[in-house]
Parts: structure tokens; sequence; C-alpha cells
């Protein structure tokens, strides 16, 4: 017996969107042209353009003025502790209750967007760190994410200002998953995230982690040795250790560790042995290839930032508040991508779904919203001249 066939259609697609931005954000009506789907709707459009909102109302005939629509926009947006909680249940809008039943793996990261402008309102608004892209300054957002084959969601972001603790950080992401009966069988972070405040609030929260070990201490070719953590990364035979840190006013944490070590083989034009050096607790590994391999998986939140950039509206703003509504913006698109391979474009089969992500590719989907703003809303094809083109 054949199944039966079903369509779907960008303006289906953009309807989805719509629905579940406008469910939990609530933005308002604006007067007769910049209503809340407009707004939504010119939204989507920057976002799939990688354009500016001016740009994208300038591009659209019937679409308000970019004056209109930045003014709509401020006057229905909440303050931004309000807005991150609204942006979070989008985020969480769509997972499957598979999700909510069992512990799942969760990657917790930091992404630093350059930012090369003065502060809005308040110093703090400006995240310090390590430059790149010409700037030390950024604007910082930590965002929580599912490591589950096919239904790889982000369940928590949050805005991420100078000064805030990364314990802080990771409690409130754990927090917002935890709203959505999301819970972790195990954090897998970034070497950022290997501090005394982080372990410790970890180890008392009774939560599973693992993370790469950075190499401090003194180097090889001191007179009195290596020591510290970069022991561990001169080593050419894997092992197990534990390893105490030692933070500010005396306060101690204790993590087990892991070498792995592996040939590198030509790998980036590098040749010889190379420590893969691992802090863990609240596991019990088989072998250092399942902690290397475990870790291997976290890398996934790194193709979810790279489509975060694929989708997120350009700006010069300095206002925070629509900075975080236009990354939110981006990660609520991705998650309705994942959200429509797994419940609409994934085929039936045993041993669970078949999920092909060629069928509707992430910037394909933005295409077509693309398409659907420019005939609901008109593109521009004429240009006023001084002269014709044929004179």
């Amino acid at each position: 017996m054949r199944r039966q066939q079903y369509t779907i259609t960008a303006c289906a697609i953009h309807q989805h969107a719509a629905q579940l931005c406008q469910k939990h954000l609530r933005l308002q009506d604006h007067g007769p042209k910049c209503t809340a789907v407009t707004l939504l709707t010119l939204l989507f459009y920057a976002a799939a353009r990688l354009t500016s909102l001016a740009a994208a109302c300038g591009s659209l005939s019937r679409a308000p003025s970019d004056t209109a629509a930045r003014t709509a926009l401020l006057a229905t947006l909440p303050q931004i502790g309000e807005l991150q909680r609204r942006l979070n249940r989008a985020l969480q809008g769509d997972l499957p209750r598979a999700l909510r039943r069992r512990r799942q793996p969760l990657a917790i990261d930091l992404t630093l967007l350059p930012y090369h402008g003065a502060p809005w309102k308040d110093p703090s608004e400006v995240y310090r760190g390590q430059a790149k892209e010409g700037t030390s300054h950024f604007h910082a957002y930590a965002t929580a994410y599912v490591i589950q084959k096919g239904r790889r969601y982000t369940v928590a972001l949050a805005y991420v200002r100078k000064g805030d603790g990364l314990a802080e950080v990771v409690k409130g992401l754990l927090r917002q998953a935890a709203r959505a009966c999301v819970r972790p069988r195990y954090l897998l972070l970034d070497r950022g995230f290997y501090a005394v405040s982080v372990v410790r609030y970890l180890q008392a929260a009774r939560c599973p982690f693992l993370m790469p070990v950075p190499a401090k201490g003194r180097k090889a070719d001191h007179p009195r040795g290596p020591s510290g953590t970069r022991a561990y990364h001169l080593r050419r035979r894997g092992g197990w250790s534990r390893h105490t840190l030692q933070g500010k006013g005396g306060r101690k944490a204790t993590v087990s560790i892991c070498v792995k070590c592996r040939n590198l083989r030509g790998e980036r034009k590098k040749h010889g042995r190379q420590a893969l050096v691992y802090g863990y607790w609240g596991l019990s590994p088989s072998s250092g290839q399942w902690v290397y391999q475990t870790y291997r998986l976290r890398f996934a939140i790194e193709a979810t930032y790279r489509q975060l950039r694929e989708a997120r509206i350009r700006t010069c703003t300095r206002d925070p508040l629509l900075r975080l509504l236009y990354v939110g913006i981006a990660l609520i698109l991705r998650n309705v991508w994942v959200w429509l391979h797994w419940e609409v474009l994934s085929q039936p089969r045993r041993g669970g779904r078949r999920i092909d992500l060629g069928q509707l590719t992430f910037r394909g989907m933005l295409l077509w919203l693309q398409h659907f703003a420019e005939e609901w809303l008109g593109l521009h094809e004429e240009l006023p001249a001084q002269h014709p083109v044929w004179g």
C-alpha cells in the first residue's frame, strides 16, 4: 500500500514560522501597514537576503518605510530580559516530545559577534575577548544545543554581558532548557568553560560534563620542567589521571583527566603525535577513543553557528535589544528547518526515520521565504532615471 504524498510550499513554511514567532514573541500591530505579520515577513526577508531591515523595506514595493518599520518594532518589543524569555519559548515551541521524555546530551558554547562601536547605554553591553576581525569588543551570546541526530535543536539562548560569570551563564541556560523539560544526560563544553566556578557548579548540580583542558603552566624548555596541565599535553602515550584546579580565594575543584594521543599523518600539513587532553566528571568512559568520539559530537554546534551567520540580519545599531532579536530570529528559523526535516520530510522506516537534508537545505528554505515576501509585498523593479536606457 502506497503512502499518501503531501506537498509543502513557501507559503506553508512562512505561515508556520510566523505563527511560531507571533505565538511567543507577541508582536503588536502598529498601524495599517506595520502589522505584526508584515514585520515578521520583513524580518524573514532580511534574514534570507543577509541584509538590513532598512534594505528589506527599500526592496519591497508595498512594504512600509524603514523608519516606520523600525519605530513599529521598537514600540512592540519588550525589555531585553523579557525578550530573551520569549525568544527561548519560541526556540522550544517545536521540540518533539521524545526529547522531553529522557535526558539528552547537550552542548553549550559562547559565540562572539565582532562589534566596532561604542556601548548603547551601559559599558557592560559590550563583551571583551581575544581579538578577532580587528576588534576585541563583541556582542556575546551563549546557546544550549541538543546533540541528537535529526533533532539538533537550539533549546536555550542567553545574552552575555561583560562581567557575567561563566557559571551563571551555564546555570541560566540549563534553567531555560529545564523549562522545556529538556534535561542533560551530560554536557559538552568548550575549553573556555574550564574554570573552577563552572566545575564546582556542575558538580554541585550533579551534572556530568566533558570538556577539553587548555595547556597552562610552565613550558617544556623551562629549567624546572613543565607543570600544570601543560604536562598532559606533552605526553606521547594516552592515559588517565586527576587534576585539581585552583581559583581565586583558594577555591579548588578536581576533575578526571583523559589523554588521547593520535598521529596527525599530514593533517593541516602537520606530522607527529598529538595529545588531546579532556577533563570530565560524572562519566565512566570505556576508553580514550570513546572520549574522543563523544566530544567530536560537540562540533555540530559549530555548524549551528555557521547557519546562524547565514540568517543573521545585518545591522549597525548599537541597541542590544535589536541585536538579540536578530540573533533569535536566525536561530528560530534554523529550528523551523530542523522541525521540517524531522516532522514533515523524514521517511518512516525500521530502525528510525530517514532524513535527507539535501531535500531542502537551510539556504533553500530561506530562499523560499524570500520569494514569498517578494510575491506578497512586491519587488521594486523600477528606478527613476535621468536618461533612457537606449538614448
